[in-house]
Parts: C-alpha cells; structure tokens; sequence
C-alpha cells in the first residue's frame, strides 16, 4: 500500500494547478487536430500522452469513488498518479517538438504548458505517497 500524509491545503494546491495541466494539453490537442494539417503519425503521437491521462484521471476519479484517499494500493497508485505523471512528461516533450517544426504554435504552447503543469503536480502528489511497511 502506498500512504499519504499531505495536508489538504497543499493537496488543493498541487490538484488545481495538475486539473488545469490535462484540461490545457486536451484543449490543445483537440484544436491542434481540429485545425486539420497534422500527419496521422504526428496525431497518434500527441494522442499518446492524453490517453495516458485520461486512464489516470479515471483512476483517480474511481478511487474517490471507493474512499481509498490517500492509501492506495500499489496497481492503483501507479495507474492513477504513474499514469498521470508520465502522460504530463511525455505530452510536453511531444508538443514541444510539434512546437519545434512550427506547426499551431499556439496550440503547441497549450500542449507544452498542460504538459508540463500535469507532469510537476501530478509527481509533487505522487512524491507524497510512500510504501507502507507491514
């Protein structure tokens, strides 16, 4: 089991910031995609990243659900905040070599900045969470 003892105040603090990171990055994909140009190749690779999230927002969603708060079992934890982090990491690497070609630069600026705003406070969460000796 992985256990946490973060104060709530900075459990919101780190929450905002990480729900606005995913929103962004899905809002710039959708525009990036809806605005037509971008290779199949290119597609699939920035959808990659919002997959990953979306399987850790489900998680998390569904361990809110089941009152696990801040006690998570190991499959859990890294489906959920793993998920998250490494969606947010790979998603702002991505956009920014979308951004790097000058494809929808505006579009890549809201991948870049969801990225990197998933990646640092989904992982400052997940940091929180240590393995429970038993």
């Amino acid at each position: 089991m992985y256990v946490s003892q973060i104060k709530d105040a900075l459990w919101w603090a780190y929450d905002i910031p990480g729900n606005i990171g995913w929103i962004l990055y899905f809002v710039g994909l959708g525009r990036y995609l809806a605005k037509g140009g971008a290779s199949v190749s290119t597609a699939i690779l920035l959808a990659i990243p919002a997959v990953a999230m979306l399987i850790g927002i489900a998680e998390l969603v569904s361990e809110r659900i089941c009152k696990l708060d801040r006690r998570l079992p190991a499959v859990r934890f890294w489906r959920g905040f793993g998920a998250l982090t490494i969606g947010g990491a790979l998603g702002a690497i991505l956009s920014a070599v979308t951004l790097r070609s000058n494809v929808s630069a505006g579009n890549g600026i809201l991948m870049l900045t969801g990225g990197l705003l998933c990646f640092v406070f989904a992982g400052l969460i997940a940091v929180s969470f240590k393995m429970e000796r038993v």
